[in-house]
């Protein structure tokens, strides 16, 4: 769904709704358009960040479309959204708090830790110079999306066991995971380029690794 299509005149809204039931995507695609920037509003005010909003908006969109068949015609539509949107964030809300604690209980540090033989001094000074760079890197992500990637990248969960577990969509899931792990690799390279070395070993040594 996109923020930038023109809105254009409104249309009135009940013919949008009966063509969106009869399967026309233009139509909804219509709605999207005009009520998109109130949609967000909400979603902003619930979480405070303009990417997340975005993606809440996105969910919100998806569920009252899925739900458009229920919306009583003779009730004021977009009174209708509005109140379905806060509610929702609401949802979104207590699904975030649970993943707070979801990560508190299911999330153990030490799994950070790569799997390896016996390694040598000099290897196991760079392995731990890796850990700790990728340690810190994480704790510079927003919870939200350290979560999806320690889920999918450490734990090794599928996209579905995620979403299960978070109680959110799919999507929302690879959106995160996505967005986490470019995150992660841009304050990887930040750290490196401040010569970050917690052993005290040089920071010009080249360092190999996936992290």
């Amino acid at each position: 769904m996109s923020a930038d299509l023109p809105a254009g005149p409104p249309d009135a809204i009940e013919t949008l709704i009966q063509r969106c039931l009869n399967g026309d995507q233009a139509a909804w695609d219509r709605i999207v358009a005009q009520y998109w920037r109130k949609v967000f509003n909400v979603a902003y005010k619930f979480v405070g960040k303009h990417d997340e909003a975005e993606d809440l908006a996105q969910d919100i969109f998806l569920k009252i479309f899925r739900s458009l068949d229920t919306f009583d015609r003779r009730a004021n539509f977009q009174t209708w959204l509005i109140s379905v949107s806060r509610n929702l964030c609401i949802d979104h809300y207590r699904s975030v708090r649970k993943e707070h604690e979801t990560i508190d209980r299911v999330v153990d540090p030490n799994e950070l830790e790569p799997a390896a033989p016996e390694p040598g001094p000099v290897a196991a000074l760079e392995q731990r110079d890796r850990v700790a760079l990728l340690r810190k890197a994480m704790t510079a992500l927003p919870e939200t999306l350290r979560t999806a990637v320690l889920m999918r990248d450490i734990q090794e969960l599928s996209y579905q066991e995620i979403a299960a577990k978070l109680r959110l969509p799919e999507g929302t899931v690879k959106s995160r995971i996505n967005r986490g792990r470019t995150e992660l690799a841009r304050q990887i390279r930040k750290l490196r380029g401040g010569d970050y070395s917690p052993s005290g070993s040089s920071a010009k040594r080249s360092r190999t690794g996936a992290y």
